[in-house]
Order: structure tokens, then sequence, then C-alpha cells
């Protein structure tokens, strides 16, 4: 498995990292046997390219990568990720002029790209082990990279092993190893008092439940909420199956916010942290809930079912007016919670929404910081009567073929009364091709730019 390490035990032997405006006067400093062999293997500095160089004795004692140009580093998250797989075992260390920002997104990519799925089938992680560059906290780069591979260990998992009490399970072990609590309220306690958590999850025989997880005593009081919707299958909505093939993603939101609680506790941060997660299956039954059936929510707002697809949102909303009465500093909801999202800022982004301005500044300028990429969608109030049906308060799904991650967010926003800074995540938690340090599969997004924000105080 890749690792970090925090000091050169002399054995290192230098990753020479060129751009291509440098690399012929990076090889022209190298002996004269390993610049010709490396200008026969054609190095040329190009983004990702790696180059093992000889030893006197035949056996690799330096390596040369190419960092490329400005434009390529800017199309490419973790190039770095991409010389762990192909390095020999050993120790190594980067020389070359990195900022201060690539120097940590080399090496939180060196440890994400020693992430293996091995659950079902075995994987051989890299060997190789990097010093971690000057100036760079291994520390917090290894809590960063155990808090993705949380994360993307929750979404990989196939319902059949991942469904609500397997998700309370893997909160419960969060919470042993850093000392949390866990309370978890289910059956006749869940209908009585979340009744869309219940309404959604009830006609699965893996029964519907609310977790919550507590952390920390002292700063500003944090409140998490994640979509845990372990499958989706559209409910009586039926989703057809080229839809459903990815719906064991549809937890995606609560493990995210799993992944940053785990990133925040092991960095000892100072935050009173909550973890809200409404863990249901939307399968069907005859008990399953039905379009036009009207919910009174926690709230005493009432919601038409419009689409018993769209139910990650009355999940959300019961447990974010729990949230809510607690009137924390901030709330936080993730999900993969539309389709429209996708549709307007791909796989990469992730898209959020908030009115608080110091706070989207500061989520920005974490995510470009920390290699998460995010991006700023507005709650726009003109949309507002789209959620408003004749003979209900609010509409779960209305059929208005615009904005549907907009309006989607306005409906949440619905249950966040009390509580002033509220942001909303509308992810996608799924790398769909192979990319450096992001094999195909379950993917983190957002939590790393959201923990810069909570470092900064929301800015």
């Amino acid at each position: 498995m890749t690792e970090l390490v925090t000091r050169d035990d002399g054995s290192a032997r230098p990753i020479h990292a060129l751009p291509e405006a440098e690399a012929d006067a990076g090889l022209a400093r190298l002996p004269e046997a390993q610049r010709a062999w490396a200008r026969v293997q054609g190095f040329t500095g190009g983004l990702g390219q790696l180059c093992l160089l000889p030893g006197p004795d035949g056996t690799p004692d330096a390596a040369l990568f190419g960092l490329g140009t400005a434009t390529s580093r800017a199309r490419t998250r973790f190039a770095f990720a991409s010389a762990a797989a192909g390095l020999p075992d050993g120790l190594w260390r980067i020389e070359g002029r990195l900022t201060p920002a690539e120097a940590q997104e080399a090496a939180l990519g060196w440890l994400l790209a020693g992430y293996r799925f091995t659950r079902y089938k075995p994987g051989k992680a890299p060997a190789a082990r990097l010093v971690a560059p000057q100036g760079v906290d291994a520390d917090r780069i290894r809590a960063l990279a155990a808090g993705e591979a949380l994360t993307r260990d929750l979404v990989n998992t196939p319902a059949a092993d991942m469904g609500p009490a397997e998700l309370e399970a893997a909160a419960r072990a969060l919470a042993a190893e850093f000392g949390a609590t866990v309370t978890v309220t289910k059956g006749p306690a869940l209908a009585e008092g979340f009744p869309m958590i219940e309404a959604v999850g009830r006609a699965s025989p893996r029964a519907p439940r609310l977790i919550d997880l507590g952390w920390g005593t002292e700063g500003p009081r944090v409140t998490l909420v994640g979509k845990g919707v372990c499958f989706d299958t559209g409910g009586l909505n039926i989703k057809t199956g080229s839809y459903m093939g990815l719906m064991k993603k549809d937890m995606g939101g609560a493990a995210t916010v799993l992944g940053l609680a785990r990133i925040l506790m092991g960095l000892k941060a100072r935050v009173r942290l909550r973890v809200l997660i409404p863990a249901v299956e939307n399968v069907i039954a005859g008990n399953a809930l039905k379009p036009k059936d009207i919910l009174t929510s926690r709230k005493g707002l009432t919601v038409e079912v419009n689409d018993t697809d769209a139910e990650g949102r009355l999940v959300l909303a019961d447990a974010l007016a729990l949230a809510d009465a607690g009137k924390p500093d901030l709330i936080v909801s993730m999900a993969t919670l539309t389709g429209a999202a996708r549709t307007a800022v791909g796989p990469d982004l992730a898209p959020f929404y908030t009115d608080d301005e110091p706070l989207a500044a500061a989520l920005s300028e974490a995510g470009a910081a920390a290699a998460d990429p995010v991006w700023r969608l507005p709650f726009w109030a003109p949309y507002e009567s789209v959620i408003e049906p004749d003979i209900a308060d609010l509409d779960n799904a209305p059929g208005y073929g615009f904005a549907g991650s907009i309006t989607a967010a306005l409906f949440l926003r619905r249950f966040v009364t009390d509580t002033p800074r509220y942001l909303h995540f509308d992810i996608y938690a799924w790398q769909p091709n192979a990319a450096p340090g992001r094999p195909k599969g379950g993917v983190g997004q957002g939590a790393r730019a959201l923990l810069g924000a909570i470092e900064r105080g929301f800015a």
C-alpha cells in the first residue's frame, strides 16, 4: 500500500519533478548516462510522464516525473498519483519546485493512489513510499485520505451488504474509534417523530432509522445531514434498469458526511459535531408510499408526493427539521439528490447552495486549495412558487421541467428556519471513469472544501 512518511531515513531516491518548459534544463543536470537514457525513453516533461533512471548497477536510483504545462495541470487533478503506480518498492522523495498547494495535492494524490476496494476481490496497491514534501503535514494528509477511503468503501459496497442496519453499524464503528456518541431512532418512535423518513422506508423489510452521532465539546456547532438511501428503486414510480443500476450510491451523502466526520475527529478539530443520517431503502411493497399521498412532516409542513422517486428530499427534510431545532452555527446537507445537478455541472464538480456570501467564498477558496472543486448554484426565490401545490404546503416533485436541482434545494431550505447559516450540496459521489487517484467507483465530493470552511470559522 502507498505510504506517506514524515522523514527521510537516508534511503529515499529522488523523483525529479519537471515542467515541460524546464525538461531540457533538468536533463542537462543529470549524469550523462541517465540523460541519454531519458532521451531514449522520450521524456519531455509531459504531465504524468514517468521515467525511471538506472544507477550504476542497472537498478533504478532516481526517476523523472513530468509536470506538463499550466494548462495541462489545470485539466488534471492528482496527476502525481500516477507516479505511485509506476515506481518500484522503496522510499522516494520529490525534488522540484512545487507550490504549497501542489505539494499538498501531490502527497494526498500519492495516498489516494493506494486505495483499493478489496471486500469482494483482492487488489494489490502500489508499495512505493513517499517522504512528505517540505511544508506538508503528513498526519493531516493521512487523515484526509482515511476519510476519503471510508466514503469510497461505503459507496462501493452493494446494497445487499449496506442497508440501513449496516450504515448504522458503520456509524457506530466510527464513533467507537473516536469516542463519539450514537443514538438511533426507529420503529414506532420513528413513525411518530420522523413521519416522512418512516413513510419512505416502511416498504422495506430492512427497517428505516435516523442515526444521530455526536462528538466534540468545544468550538462552533456544526450539524451535517447526509442522505442515507441505501438503495433507490424509485418506489412505485419505479426506475428503469439503466437508472437503477447505480442506486447503491444513493447513500453517497451519508458516506460523505461520515468521511468528513472521520477527518474532523482524526484532526481533533475544534468543533462540536453532529451527524444526522436518515437511513432507508426505497423499495416496493403493498404498504409503499404512493403518488399523491400527502405527508405531514416533522416540521408540520404538509407535502404532496407527486413522485415516489423524489424520496431523498423527504427523508432529508425530517432530519433537517431536527437539526434546525438545535439551532447550531451551521447546518450542511449532502445528498445525491438530482440528475439535474449532473446535467448542469457533470460528475467532477460538487454544486452547492447557500445564501451566506462569506461561507460561499470560503468554500470556493478551500475547494480550490484542496483539489476538491465546488461550484455555487442559486437559491432562486422566483422558483419558490413552483414547489407550492394547491392542496399542500409543498410538492416534492413539481412538474415544472426546469431547474430540478434548484427547486429541490428550495424545498430543503423550507425546513431550516431557525439556523441562519445553511449549506446544501447536491453531489454525484461516483467516479464514472478511472482518473489519477480516483478509480472508477465511489468518491467523496465537497468534504475537503467544507473542512477548509469549518477551519476558517465559516469565513
